[in-house]
C-alpha cells in the first residue's frame, strides 16, 4: 500500500520521506498497462488515504460520561476530598453489588444464566458504543445493526449447543425444537452468511478500510464477551461452586488489591494502570489465595453447590442433587515434617476440592489483573476514563468484568484438563435423542461388553434336543435383616 500511494508521485510520503525508487521491470519504458493500472490505483488512494490515516492517528477524544452518583451520595460525602470520596462511593456499591449477587445465588443456577447473559450484552454494548463513539463522524451504514445482528448470530450458536447438550430430554417432547437441534448448526451458519452478505453488500468505496476495522472490532468483541460467556456457563453445569469459587476469588482480589494499595501502596506496578501498585498487587494475592481455601471449604459441604446443574423434565426444573464426588469429600492428608512441629498434629482433613482452589485463586490474581491491563491499554489507545458509567464509582459493566474473561476460561481449560471425566447424565440424554432401533442396538452391545467384563452374567439359555421350553416369572418377597426385598425370578418349563 505504500508503494501504491507514493509510486509516480515523486513526492515525499507522510513523514516527509522521499518516494521509493523503482524497482527492477518498473523503469520508464516498461509495460504501459501496468503503469495505467498503477496510475489508477495511486489516484484512488490518494483521495480517500487521508480518511483512513485519521483512523490511525487522529482518533477524537470521546467526551466525558455524566456522573450517576446518587443525589443523596453526593450530599452526606460533600465534605469529604475527592480520595475519600470515590472510596465510600466505591465501598457502598460493593457490597450493594455483592448483596444482590447473594440474592440470585439464592434464587438458583438459572438466574445465574441470566445474569451472565445480562451482563454479555451489556459488555458488547459498552465495546460497541466506544466504537461508534469515536467513528460516528464518518457515518458508516449499518455498522450497529451488523453489530447486534452478528451477536444474536454467535449466541444462538453457542446456546443452541448448550440446549443440545443438557436439554435432551425437554428437546425431544418438543417436535419443533426436535427440528431446530437436528440442524441447528447449518440454521446457525446460514444466519451468519446472511449477515456476512449484508455487510459486503454495505461496503463504501471511501470507507472500505474503516469498515473493515470495523468489521474486525464487533468478531473480536464477540470473541472476548459470548465466548468467555459461554464458558461461564459451561462452568456453571459442572457445578455451581465451579462458578463461585472463581469470581468470587477475582472480586476478593480487586477489592484487597484496592484496600492495600489504597493504604500502603508506594511501588507503581505497571505503567498502564498508574495506580496499580505493588503494595496492592501482593496484598491481592494472599489475601484471594486464603479467601479462596475457606471459601472451598464453606461450600465442599452443601449439595446444592458441588453437584452438577442438570435439568430434570419430571419436574421441570434445574436441580443440584446427586452424591458428591470424592473432590467434595472429607480426605485426611498427612502434613510435612516441617508442619508436624508447627500444628503438633500427623495429618489434617480437608476437601480435595480445596487444593484445586489454591490453583484458581493464585491465577486470580497473578494473571487476572493482567485481563485488567488490557482494558487499560485500550482505554488508554481511545483517551477514555472507563468503557461507561453504569456504576458510579466503579464506571461499566465492563470496568467490573475485565478479568473474569481470563478467568472463566482458565476454569474451563482447568476442569477439562484436569477434573472432568465422562458425565453418566449427559450420555443417557444423548442416548434418549437416538431411534429405538439404534438404543436397542447400544443396549445389546453394552449387555455383551459387561458380560465378557464379568460384571454382568450370562442368561440361562437351556439346551435340549426335541424338547421346547418355555419360561415363566414369579415376583417373590423375602424378609432379610437389612428389610424387605423384590426378586424377580425366572423358571424353566418343559413343554409337553
Amino acid at each position: 500500500m505504500w508503494e501504491l500511494r507514493h509510486r509516480g508521485g515523486g513526492g515525499p510520503g507522510p513523514g516527509g520521506e522521499a518516494a521509493a525508487p523503482p524497482r527492477e521491470g518498473e523503469a520508464a519504458g516498461g509495460d504501459h498497462e501496468t503503469e495505467s493500472t498503477s496510475d489508477k490505483e495511486t489516484d484512488i488512494d490518494d483521495r480517500y488515504g487521508d480518511l483512513d490515516s485519521r483512523t490511525d492517528s487522529d482518533i477524537p477524544e470521546i467526551p466525558p460520561s455524566l456522573d450517576r452518583t446518587p443525589e443523596i451520595l453526593k450530599k452526606a460525602l460533600s465534605g469529604l476530598s475527592s480520595r475519600w470520596k470515590n472510596w465510600w462511593i466505591r465501598g457502598i456499591l460493593t457490597l450493594t453489588m455483592i448483596s444482590l449477587f447473594f440474592l440470585i445465588i439464592y434464587m438458583g443456577s438459572f438466574m445465574l444464566m441470566l445474569l451472565v447473559l445480562s451482563i454479555q450484552v451489556k459488555c458488547f454494548h459498552e465495546i460497541i458504543t466506544i466504537g461508534y463513539r469515536v467513528y460516528h463522524s464518518y457515518d458508516l451504514p449499518w455498522f450497529r445493526t451488523l453489530s447486534w445482528y452478528f451477536l444474536l448470530c454467535v449466541n444462538y450458536f453457542f446456546y443452541g449447543e448448550t440446549v443440545a447438550d443438557y436439554f435432551a430430554t425437554f428437546v425431544q417432547r418438543e417436535e419443533q425444537l426436535q427440528f431446530l437441534i437436528r440442524y441447528h448448526r447449518f440454521i446457525s451458519f446460514a444466519l451468519y452468511l446472511a449477515g456476512f452478505c449484508m455487510f459486503v453488500l454495505s461496503l463504501v468505496k471511501k470507507h472500505y478500510r474503516l469498515q473493515f476495522y470495523m468489521f474486525a472490532w464487533t468478531h473480536v468483541t464477540l470473541l472476548i464477551t459470548v465466548t468467555q460467556s459461554h464458558l461461564v456457563i459451561q462452568n456453571l453445569f459442572e457445578g455451581m461452586i465451579w462458578f463461585l469459587v472463581p469470581i468470587s476469588s477475582v472480586i476478593c482480589n480487586d477489592i484487597a488489591a484496592y484496600i492495600f494499595g489504597f493504604f500502603f501502596g508506594r511501588t507503581p506496578l505497571i505503567k498502564l494502570s498508574p495506580k496499580k501498585t505493588w503494595e496492592g498487587f501482593i496484598g491481592g494475592f494472599f489475601s484471594t489465595v486464603i479467601f479462596g481455601f475457606i471459601a472451598a471449604y464453606l461450600l465442599s459441604k452443601y449439595q446444592y453447590f458441588v453437584c452438577p446443574v442438570e435439568y430434570r423434565s419430571d419436574v421441570n426444573s434445574f436441580v443440584t442433587e446427586c452424591e458428591p464426588s470424592e473432590l467434595f469429600q472429607l480426605q485426611s492428608y498427612s502434613l510435612p515434617p516441617f508442619l508436624k512441629a508447627v500444628l503438633r498434629r500427623e495429618s489434617v482433613s480437608m476437601y480435595p476440592f480445596q487444593i484445586h482452589s489454591i490453583a484458581l485463586s493464585t491465577f486470580a490474581s497473578l494473571i487476572g489483573p493482567f485481563g485488567g491491563f488490557f482494558a487499560s491499554g485500550f482505554k488508554r489507545a481511545f483517551k477514555i476514563k472507563d468503557f461507561a458509567n453504569t456504576i458510579p464509582g466503579h464506571g461499566g459493566i465492563m470496568d467490573r468484568f475485565d478479568c473474569q474473561y481470563l478467568m472463566a476460561t482458565f476454569v474451563h481449560v482447568y476442569i477439562t484438563s484436569f477434573i472432568r471425566g465422562p458425565n453418566p447424565s449427559k450420555v443417557l440424554q444423548q442416548l434418549l435423542v437416538l431411534q429405538p432401533e439404534q438404543q436397542l442396538n447400544i443396549y445389546k452391545t453394552l449387555k455383551t461388553h459387561l458380560i465378557e467384563k464379568g460384571i454382568l452374567q450370562p442368561t440361562l439359555k437351556p439346551e435340549c434336543s426335541g424338547s421346547r421350553w418355555s419360561f415363566i416369572q414369579v415376583c417373590a418377597m423375602f424378609k432379610l435383616q437389612t428389610g424387605p426385598r423384590k426378586v424377580l425370578l425366572t423358571f424353566p418349563i418343559e413343554d409337553e
